[in-house]
């Protein structure tokens, strides 16, 4: 069957990998400039509460939005698995239990977002001058969520069957849409947050409508019925399996940053700001690790359905020494020009100086963070999301929150908060190595009797 995707179980592993994962780290580039257009329109022409308002949603977006996409990721380890074992069949019924499911997520993140955000927000202690804002901009972001959902599904199916460039056309186009209705609705029809939620939503509509349009006009195997979007229930149950534990890690985390929020938000509006404004320009030190983790999760669970388990193995420690090498570098290059990105947001000296101050704690740590994350991509990959949902809630929840709420308690400077980050990637990582090194992770997918009778 003619395909335009790529099947990773053949030819060379490294260019197969890298190839697969440039066009997903500049969709991510792109993906970031959703967040930080944002933070940089607001935060010059409407000021540092506006912008403490932006920013102080950041973990509650991330809270929904990442349950849901890490559930998709499910959906994208199980049409893999069934693409790399040329199982046409169950690819095209978990697509569109995929879709379906895309679409279900979405209308559910509306209407949980919509109708409780002042409440989440207060319990995150959200400073009362910068509450009334926040609001504005979180309810408008989950009223047009169902755009976020769909677009997740789209980009994981196309990425499912090694396809990450049609992705990124469609990134590049909504985030350059989002830079042009920021500047419209917040600097020249002064709409301030509301004008910049606004602008993303109409955005993020916009990419999940090309993404669609494809899979509805593709002749491939991975095309889109309308008639045939339905759940299929043991498909559901496979997705479910392993995306329910992915989505419960992305919460978990979210959870834990919520509550490192909480402490950041006694310290203070400015406090507030500082922290915002590096969250934004940290997150583009995140997208090679964000890339490569994403591109691996594809190619092992593409080569472990074809039963290529040393190919798989090969693949897997490549692409954890390019993540690490890449996260560092960015790391290294974030120390040294942090007060100059930081001042792009804001030039008041108080909210370079925290943002500053949090930047030169964390970043030279990002090899660490790399690392975890890499390879609770190979897990997911494996199909078991299970091991890294359960090292990062113990982990970067659990442990995380216990170290902020006592250390601070004798301690009550803001560095003691942002140390909690290299201490949990430190941790997490000894666990995953350990993992990697001695559990049997490669023959996972053994049990599927329907992979039984390809091979």
């Amino acid at each position: 069957m003619k395909t335009d995707a790529m099947l990773m179980t053949e030819g060379p592993i490294y260019p197969q990998i890298i190839s697969f994962a440039v066009p997903l780290f500049w969709g991510q580039l792109f993906q970031q400039l959703y967040n930080v257009v944002d933070s940089v329109v607001v935060g010059n022409f409407c000021g540092r509460s506006s912008l403490a308002a932006v920013s102080s949603t950041g973990a509650l977006v991330f809270l929904l939005v990442g349950f849901f996409s890490g559930t998709f990721t499910g959906c994208g380890v199980v049409i893999s698995k069934y693409y790399g074992a040329e199982r046409y069949d169950l690819v095209r019924t978990a697509v569109h239990t995929s879709v379906a499911f895309g679409l279900v997520a979405g209308l559910a993140m509306s209407l949980i977002g919509v109708v409780f955000t002042p409440l989440f927000l207060r319990w995150m202690g959200t400073p009362s001058d910068v509450l009334p804002q926040a609001v504005t901009y979180l309810r408008i972001y989950f009223a047009g969520s169902i755009a976020v959902t769909l677009f997740n599904s789209a980009s994981g199916i196309f990425q499912s069957v090694g396809d990450s460039k049609h992705p990124l056309h469609y990134l590049i186009i909504s985030s350059l849409t989002n830079v042009v209705m920021d500047l419209l609705f917040v600097a020249v029809f002064d709409m301030g947050v509301a004008g910049a939620a606004i602008a993303t939503i109409i955005s993020q509509f916009l990419g999940a409508a090309l993404a669609f349009r494809r899979l509805f006009a593709s002749n491939e195997i991975y095309r889109v019925r309308l008639r045939e979007i339905r759940f299929d229930r043991e498909i559901l149950k496979e997705e479910l399996r392993t995306g329910l534990p992915s989505g419960i890690q992305n919460s978990v985390i979210s959870i834990a940053n919520i509550v490192v929020q909480s402490k950041i938000n006694s310290f203070g509006t400015i406090a507030v700001a500082g922290c915002g404004v590096h969250s934004k320009i940290e997150g583009f030190a995140f997208i090679p690790i964000t890339s490569f983790s994403m591109a691996i999760t594809t190619f092992i669970s593409q080569n472990l359905g074809a039963g290529r388990y040393k190919r798989a193995k090969k693949g897997a420690w490549f692409s954890i020494a390019v993540c690490c090498a890449l996260a560092e570098t960015f790391g290294l290059l974030y120390y040294i020009a942090a007060p100059h990105l930081i001042s792009l947001f804001n030039r008041e000296p108080e909210v370079i100086a925290i943002g500053t101050l949090e930047a030169h704690t964390i970043c030279l740590f990002y090899v660490l963070l790399a690392f975890s994350h890499c390879v609770a991509g190979i897990m997911r990959g494996a199909g078991r999301a299970a091991v890294p949902m359960f090292t990062m809630f113990g982990i970067w929840c659990v442990l995380r929150v216990t170290y902020i709420s006592i250390v601070t308690s004798f301690v009550p400077k803001i560095v003691m908060v942002f140390w909690a980050y290299p201490l949990t990637w430190f941790l997490s990582s000894i666990i995953f190595l350990i993992y990697l090194l001695k559990s049997d992770w490669v023959h996972s997918f053994d049990r599927d009797d329907r992979l039984s009778a390809c091979r």
